[in-house]
């Protein structure tokens, strides 16, 4: 999932004759763009050019601007290619956001090699996997994790290690210690020749992969989504002209940029004046896309924070006058519980986007009361749609509905389907959520019948999502037919129940499991956290499921409630429902 900014409804579903009509597409804008045919290092350049000095990332106090970026990508470009890596080679990215990442990410593809992201936390085993079905040649990690690389490197086809460290954080050009003969200190790329060869001159934007992506895996065994360079430009551009009112352009050198033409009091900011706090992975969809491609594109400054602690973004939103708050659910559940955060000093907040995970009511409706001048709301995506599909209106006028993820965005068509397939559904009808567009994958790595599963012979990709669309064509994201419950033969979705539940005083945070019975199939189990204060200390099992179960039918009643400490969340933010369901096979006896 995805994040654009939106916020709360400012008209009814339904325009009535003494209301006005929904507003739901930019005033001005096409609703299909032209897309330049060029490779994402086109994207760097530009911005290189245009915002220069600019400051573009911030991590411990420590600035990089854009035109420094531009240096030391085109040093990464150059260094792969003095050892042999160029177009077609999988790098494979080991690494947490780091002031260094936005280097190595456009040094990789401006050297025509492929990005593939790797979660940092991944144990060796897994990692190994993925290395090898992704055929990685190189891998850039992090020396804290080394060992576990070094365990997993046997059997890869990886001949090219490099690394770095919170060294680099703080000086682009430190040294590191204990690394092994034949490991490469990511200093000497860095340090390389910083002119642009154009090494990506000769890629097919059509054909080459710019991403091999791996699926997050909350459901099973990641695969590899394939994204040639049209589609991950193709994606940075439509999200881009959604959130900023603007249309693709080229500048002098014919490289990708913005050219903001939405009504100036419609946008929260101009090109080039956006700040705001990053703690999304870049090994993820929305992190690269949107936390990335999308700010680089649109000269955004970017703080970066390596860990999550929300006393300390609440402080340094204050800092540096952050002008948009972004994130995964779980940020905004844990910074509405950081004490005194009602008197903070947040006015420069004009922005609140949500992605990953469908944003509960109750939580926006909390949002909004501590930001009422900000538009709060989200968009919808997965990795097989490059990052973003749909998303509220950005502007200040549109018709913002909360609950729901906005409207298909350029040349983007969303239909719902009867789950196990069918003729497309009509308006409040529950079903499959499919999507057809220019961002959609070419296909999964090496898994043409699981491609073939995925994207029909018309185009349209079945993302596993159910959703509704309303009759203004306004999508919902009701669950995961994954995450579905069957209790005596009655669909029971999670994420009804959980809404009610963010809805409760007292709870922090929620999560509904399906617990194994022999009789019923499965029992709607809620785990849940409590608020640190007197109405979390209140809440019994009893209480909570008296709370949910008076407004729902007998078979979607919860059976039991289980508190935790913390529900279970991905580096993306996802909840990892699969952990709590093998919790409760565990118990059950069927693990």
């Amino acid at each position: 999932m995805t994040a654009t900014e939106s916020g709360p409804s400012t008209g009814p579903a339904t325009p009535t004759a003494a209301a006005p009509a929904v507003a739901g597409w930019p005033p001005g804008l096409p609703r299909s763009l032209d897309y330049p045919r060029a490779p994402v290092g086109s994207i760097l350049r530009a911005a290189v050019r245009r915002w220069g000095d600019r400051e573009a990332f911030v991590h411990h106090d420590v600035t990089l601007t854009y035109s420094e970026l531009g240096r030391r990508a085109a040093a990464v470009a150059n260094g792969l290619a003095a050892r042999g890596i160029g177009r077609g080679d999988v790098v494979a990215v080991h690494l947490p956001n780091c002031r260094q990442y936005p280097a190595v990410y456009y040094g990789v593809l401006m050297a025509g090699a492929v990005f593939s992201p790797t979660n940092p936390l991944l144990p060796a085993a897994e990692l190994a996997a993925q290395l090898a079905d992704a055929g990685a040649r190189a891998i850039v990690t992090w020396d804290q994790v080394l060992p576990v690389v070094r365990a997993a490197l046997s059997g890869t086809p990886v001949r090219t290690v490099i690394v770095t460290g919170a060294a680099h954080v703080l000086d682009l050009d430190a040294r590191l210690a204990g690394l092994d003969s034949g490991e490469i200190d990511l200093a000497d790329l860095l340090g390389d020749d910083p002119t642009d060869r154009h090494l990506d001159a000769e890629l097919d934007p059509a054909t080459d992969v710019a991403h091999l992506a791996y699926t997050g895996g909350t459901t099973g065994m990641s695969k590899g989504v394939e994204l040639p360079h049209r589609q991950v430009v193709t994606n940075v551009l439509q999200s881009a002209c959604w959130t900023s009112g603007s249309l693709p352009a080229l500048d002098d050198e014919g490289d990708v940029t913005l050219r903001q033409v939405g009504p100036e009091e419609e946008y929260w900011t101009a090109l080039g004046e956006a700040r705001i706090i990053n703690l999304t992975p870049w090994f993820h969809a929305m992190g690269v896309i949107g936390y990335l491609n999308a700010v680089v594109m649109a000269g955004t400054g970017v703080v970066i924070h390596d860990r999550f602690d929300p006393v300390t973004y609440v402080e340094d939103a204050v800092r540096y006058r952050v002008t948009g708050i972004g994130g995964a659910p779980p940020i905004f559940v844990a910074l509405l519980q950081v004490p005194g955060i009602q008197d903070a000093d947040l006015s420069s907040v004009r922005g609140i986007s949500s992605g990953a995970a469908p944003l509960p009511v109750p939580l926006i409706e909390r949002l909004h009361a501590l930001l009422p001048e900000a538009t709060i709301g989200e968009g919808y995506g997965l990795t097989e749609v490059t990052m973003q599909a749909t998303g509220n209106p950005a502007f200040r006028s549109g018709t913002r509905k909360p609950g729901t993820v906005g409207v298909p965005i350029f040349d983007t068509e969303v239909t719902i389907r009867p789950i196990g397939g069918g003729d497309p559904l009509p308006p409040g009808e529950r079903g499959e959520v499919c999507i057809r567009g220019p961002q959609v994958m070419r296909g999964y790595a090496h898994r043409p019948e699981a491609t073939a599963e995925a994207i029909d012979p018309d185009g349209w990709f079945h993302t596993g999502d159910v959703g509704i669309l309303d009759q203004d064509g306004y999508l919902s994201i009701v669950d995961r037919t994954k995450d579905m419950l069957l209790y005596k033969g009655y669909n029971v979705f999670p994420r009804e129940l959980e809404e009610i539940l963010f809805g409760l005083p007292g709870v922090a945070g929620a999560a509904v499991v399906g617990r194994p019975d022999e009789k019923a199939g499965e029992l709607p189990i809620a785990y849940v956290v409590r608020t640190s204060d007197d109405a979390g200390a209140a809440l019994t099992a009893e209480s909570v499921m008296t709370a949910v179960n008076e407004h729902v039918v007998h078979y979607k009643r919860l059976r039991d409630v289980v508190f935790a400490d913390a529900i279970p969340v991905s580096a993306a933010g996802k909840v990892l429902k699969r952990e709590l369901a093998a919790r409760e096979r565990e118990s059950a006896g069927l693990a």
